[in-house]
């Protein structure tokens, strides 16, 4: 299983994609000029579009990288010659997750450091009104990983029983969007307010809380940029939640794949 870790990892570093990916980080030395247009929070800002933009280009590698990776193995047929090697199919579907995994931890830790750079030059020029928590916007980073090596595990199992790289691709980005938005639905259905709706929208709305992703308990941006103490039970229960439903993700995965016909 690491020698397909292994490859998955050098076939990353020579996609194309990635390539055109990653030009967007080129936009972080810029932040500074951009957030001078702040008159009063110059680094709150930079924390801020720093933040954004490492969760958007995690976001495309999650999405691009964990949604084409298998299907384009089962497009060129390389998935035949691999399999008639001594591995199961469900480690090798373990070692391509593990492979897109760990290359957005890299990619975290790489444009964590850029902009951990650009916060320190901008909080030099315009010393902040509160002092800068770097263990929140360490925390955020990581947690931002996090979230989308859960997305990298909703695309596998897509990927799995898609016959091309639309499934994949637009199956994961509309789960991320009802992922995000499904915190805020049940407080609401749950809310005064939402008691005006039928039982029936408030029941599948709690249903389809628990059963997508809740991708905003991996969100620690107001914590990174105000400097808000993080919660330890939280941060506990979050980690919990990625190890539990990112492996149901991935057995069930794991299962399909299994029993899918080659041709």
């Amino acid at each position: 299983m690491l020698d397909i870790v292994r490859v998955t990892l050098k076939g990353i570093f020579r996609d194309r994609v990635f390539h055109g990916i990653l030009v967007a980080a080129l936009i972080l030395p810029l932040i500074p000029a951009i957030s001078r247009l702040s008159m009063r929070q110059v680094t709150e800002l930079s924390i801020t579009l720093s933040l954004s933009l490492i969760s958007f280009i995690l976001l495309l590698l999650a999405v691009f990288l964990g949604g084409t990776s298998l299907w384009r193995d089962m497009e060129r047929r390389y998935t035949f010659s691999v399999l008639s090697l001594p591995i199961t199919r469900g480690s090798y579907l373990l070692g391509r997750f593990l492979g897109v995994a760990l290359f957005l931890f890299l990619a975290a830790l790489l444009l964590g450091c850029v902009a951990a750079a650009v916060v320190l030059f901008v909080s030099g020029s315009f010393p902040p009104e509160r002092p800068i928590v770097w263990i929140n916007i360490i925390c955020a980073i990581l947690f931002d990983a996090l979230k989308y090596i859960l997305l990298v595990a909703v695309s596998v199992l897509f990927s799995t029983v898609s016959t091309s790289f639309f499934l994949p691709i637009f199956g994961t980005i509309s789960v991320f969007i009802a992922g995000n938005a499904s915190q805020q639905v049940y407080d609401y259905v749950h809310s005064q307010a939402g008691q005006v709706l039928p039982p029936f929208i408030r029941s599948c709305a709690s249903g389809l809380y628990y059963l997508l992703p809740n991708f905003s308990a991996f969100d620690l941006k107001v914590n990174a940029i105000y400097g808000v103490p993080l919660n330890g039970s939280g941060i506990a229960l979050t980690l919990g939640y990625l190890v539990i439903y990112a492996g149901l993700l991935l057995s069930f995965a794991a299962i399909l794949f299994s029993r899918r016909e080659m041709k």
